[in-house]
């Protein structure tokens, strides 16, 4: 079964499902869901990342295509 229709029926089977199995789905996938929502960048991360951000604005570092990284890698794992 492709990730697609196993999602649909997972959210079908919750959208009904009585609140002790919702809780235990919950409670299985928890520490997931938190990790996703309280991603945060401390200060000095996001001082870096617009730091970056601007030599990048400015032409002052190298930027690549997605698809030059995806050559790079495979090239390196030839050897």
């Amino acid at each position: 079964m492709r990730n697609i229709s196993i999602r649909k029926k997972v959210i079908t089977y919750l959208a009904d499902a009585d609140e002790k199995k919702v809780k235990a789905v919950y409670t299985l996938l928890e520490n997931d869901i938190e990790l996703k929502t309280n991603f945060k960048l401390s200060s000095a991360q996001l001082k870096l990342l617009n730091t970056e951000k601007e030599k990048h604005l400015k032409g002052k570092s190298p930027s690549y295509t997605w698809d030059e990284v995806k050559n790079r890698i495979r090239s390196r794992r030839k050897k």
